[in-house]
């Protein structure tokens, strides 16, 4: 479809956790076009706040017309929409970037932080057996959302629930009790994803990865959010991807992060 900035009403919202809010959107058709791992670009009611906020859309009713998005208050432009009711209308630019390659391979899902909730259109519809990372600082959300979908494993930092550590202690836990996965799909802290793709590559295993980066345009045209890339990208002739446009979702093998 063509991506255009549209006014959309506020169908929902509600509070997950402190600072996390889970927002439905009524955009109409748009909804059909969106592939999990797609992001929206939101902007601002404030014309003082001139660039968009990139938002990750968490779940879609195609029927309905709705998206979903389950965001972390980080600025005044978040602070801003955590505070939209019902009813209120608010301007938005999507879908946008490139989604996951879905598979029917068993495949191993791993998301941390807010990078979890673009994995949940993601579990919806892979069409396979999945097994279900999760990593948490402490508190715990969408994990109920995610257990329709697949087996959840849970870390935690602090060891409040599931595995005390990270996710890749969990991983190891896992593979050590014989679970196994042929293709790997990450969101998460760019830490978090370095680790992922070491382990992908040491395994052998395929590996797509949603990067995050602070973005200016969304549409791949100011430059603003590149990453380095092992081949030459065709836009600038330097090894350069625009996660943005050429992304956010990549085969670990094509970025250096």
């Amino acid at each position: 479809m063509n991506i255009k900035k549209m006014t959309v009403l506020v169908d929902s919202q509600k509070e997950l956790l402190e600072d996390i809010y889970s927002m439905w959107l009524s955009v109409g058709i748009m909804a059909e076009h969106v592939k999990p791992g797609q992001f929206i670009s939101v902007y601002s009611n404030d014309k003082s706040r001139l660039l968009p906020r990139p938002i990750s859309i968490c779940e879609v009713d195609a029927k309905q017309g709705t998206i979903r998005l389950v965001y972390r208050v980080v600025g005044e432009g978040t602070k801003e929409f955590s505070k939209l009711k019902p009813g209120d209308s608010v301007s938005i630019m999507g879908p946008l970037g490139n989604g996951f390659e879905l598979t029917k391979q068993p495949a191993i899902l791993i998301a941390g932080g807010i990078g979890i909730p673009p994995m949940l259109e993601l579990a919806k519809r892979l069409d396979c057996n999945k097994t279900i990372f999760l990593g948490y600082k402490d508190a715990l959300f969408l994990t109920e959302e995610f257990e329709l979908y697949g087996k959840v494993i849970i870390a935690t930092e602090d060891g409040s629930s599931g595995i005390k550590g990270n996710v890749i202690d969990a991983i190891n836990a896992e593979a050590a009790a014989g679970s196994t996965g042929s293709v790997i799909y990450s969101c998460g802290p760019t830490p978090m994803l370095r680790a992922v793709s070491a382990y992908a590559k040491e395994n052998h295993i395929t590996a797509w990865i949603s990067l995050e980066e602070r973005m200016a345009c969304g549409v791949g045209a100011c430059l603003a959010c590149v990453c380095k890339s092992y081949e030459k990208d065709n836009h600038t002739n330097v090894n350069n991807k625009r996660i943005c446009k050429d992304g956010p979702v990549f085969n670990a093998l094509e970025v250096e992060i």
